[in-house]
């Protein structure tokens, strides 16, 4: 049974980690509740989210094909794909449903995640910071499904149609495993999300005293390192698609970079108030 701490009292360290218990639990539920919903609609989550950037009438390259033209290229437009997707073991497709449900719990459940993640922390903080924090949930999660978005409209279809189409040889045949395509997409969809919360992150590095604008503008040569290197890693090792994912990129850069200055603006006003 959940032990309710007295608000007067201070928690031990004991009584911290049940309290974190209980959030885990409750988060974990989450993820379940959704996972199931996610298993039973196996036709839409496979079929047409999964699947879909393995279909050259995918938004992307449809979007692609009609730039590409507007440009005198025929870059992306094409009618099939050049590969086949199969399952090569026994518990093969069932594993992928089962692990794809799970992943996708975590996804539609960050929300909720990271409300009860904020729940844990806010007690350790003081009142004018909750109050300054109060849009951090919001935020986040709407950074979380920005990055979830670009992952799957623009990383996934273009590595998709990079690896798909890459031969070395007119005699080998691209045949992908089940297990190899849904990591690929899973893998470019949850990195998005993650690299889109780099202004949460700074905000909260620059809070704690850990990150200046200073210093995040002394360093942007070797961020936009970093980024391009970043970029290099999700996706296909051609120039064109690694320009298109560090574009936004770099700009979540400089908008933390603003986020920072904003948060030393107003501490330092709140510093000056308190001497006078």
């Amino acid at each position: 049974m959940k032990k309710k701490a007295s608000p007067e009292k201070e928690m031990s360290f004991l009584d911290h980690l049940e309290e974190l218990r209980w959030h885990l639990v409750r988060s974990t539920f989450a993820i379940v509740i959704v996972g199931v919903v996610a298993f039973i609609f196996k036709s839409f989550i496979f079929d047409v989210l999964i699947f879909g950037p393995s279909r050259p009438d995918f938004a992307t390259y449809r979007l692609f094909c009609d730039v590409s033209r507007s440009m005198g290229m025929e870059a992306f437009c094409f009618n099939e794909m050049p590969f086949r997707i199969q399952s090569r073991t026994m518990s093969g497709q069932f594993s992928a449903h089962m692990w794809t449900s799970i992943y996708a719990g975590i996804i539609i459940a960050f929300p909720y995640i990271l409300y009860e993640f904020w729940r844990f922390i806010s007690p350790g903080l003081k009142e004018n910071e909750r109050s300054s924090s109060r849009g951090f949930i919001i935020i986040a999660s709407l950074l979380f499904f920005l990055g979830v978005l670009f992952g799957y409209y623009v990383i996934t279809p273009l590595s998709i149609n990079f690896l798909g189409s890459y031969q070395v040889s007119e005699k080998v045949i691209n045949s992908f495993d089940l297990d190899s395509y849904i990591s690929l997409v899973r893998t470019s969809v949850l990195a998005s999300g993650i690299i889109f919360e780099l202004p949460i992150i700074i905000y909260i590095l620059t809070k704690i005293g850990l990150v200046t604008p200073e210093a995040l503008r002394k360093y942007r040569k070797f961020s936009l390192i970093v980024v391009l290197a970043v970029s290099a890693i999700i996706t296909p090792p051609d120039v064109a698609s690694q320009i298109i994912v560090a574009i936004p990129i770099l700009i979540l850069y400089e908008v933390s970079i603003y986020i920072s200055k904003m948060v030393i603006k107003k501490q330092k006003r709140k510093e000056r108030a308190h001497v006078k």
